[in-house]
């Protein structure tokens, strides 16, 4: 029993610490103060208003949304495929290949940005929008591997071999078969990239050039001049969001399909 109760304390403790900030950047936002103080004076929503009405806010959102969506869906065209071809092929050292797919999620980001800034803006000098959507492809890819991988590792493959005796061509198999049987996955998967993609910061300071700036990166460049709530605003906005997509998710697929 006692034991029962420190693992309790220490649950609740750790729970506290999580939350709290989270709490704390809540409130802060709807300060009517100039400065971020906590605990606030008086109430306003003022801050909520600031937002929208930012120009830079209002475009560096659009170009996160087109990136997050545009990185996406390219890498669940490329994903899917790979994802397959890792779960159906018998080939030595597949092992070894998956680590190389997921490698993105270990480097840090920080040394992914640095090395996409020197080979694709410094080298090749490609356009702004297209290095940004390199890069964030780059980094959403694992994710749609990992999770629809996940997903092919717990689908009967004897299905698809009994369309195919059947007289069903492999492409047709996989389009009518497999994919149909694999769609939680995928959902979840786009999921995840896109949340991702949206929030990344290391990627996106070093890739965001002239005119073409995300989100994040607008909103850190916005803290470095003004320490007023709108940054907390714009967290709770975000939060707001994120807990709709999760809730969305939860309704259509299930939360488990996240950790799967």
């Amino acid at each position: 029993m006692r034991k029962n109760r420190l693992l309790t304390a220490f649950a609740l403790l750790v729970f506290v610490f999580m939350i709290a900030p989270l709490i704390i950047i809540t409130v802060t936002a709807f300060g009517e103060g100039s400065a971020i103080t906590f605990p606030i004076k008086s109430f306003s929503v003022k801050w909520f208003v600031n937002v929208f009405a930012l120009k830079s806010f209002r475009i560096s959102f659009l170009t996160s949304l087109q990136i997050a969506l545009l990185a996406t869906l390219i890498a669940l065209l490329v994903g899917i495929p790979a994802a397959y071809a890792l779960a159906r092929s018998g080939m030595k050292g597949k092992g070894f290949l998956k680590s190389v797919f997921l490698s993105p999620t270990i480097v840090p980001g920080i040394v992914i940005g640095f090395v996409l800034y020197q080979f694709l803006v410094l080298t090749l000098r490609i356009p702004v929008f297209v290095g940004l959507l390199a890069g964030h492809f780059m980094v959403t890819l694992p994710y749609v591997i990992r999770v629809v991988g996940s997903s092919l590792d717990q689908f009967d493959f004897s299905v698809e071999e009994a369309a195919w005796s059947l007289g069903c061509t492999k492409t047709g198999a996989f389009f009518r078969v497999v994919l149909p049987n694999i769609t939680s996955g995928i959902s979840a998967a786009f999921m995840l990239a896109f949340i991702n993609s949206f929030n990344n910061i290391p990627v996106s300071m070093f890739l965001s050039g002239p005119g073409v700036s995300t989100f994040p990166a607008t909103l850190m460049n916005y803290i470095e001049y003004n320490y007023d709530p709108t940054v907390s605003a714009v967290s709770v906005i975000l939060m707001a969001v994120t807990v709709l997509l999760m809730v969305i998710v939860d309704k259509t697929l299930g939360v488990a399909a996240l950790a799967k």
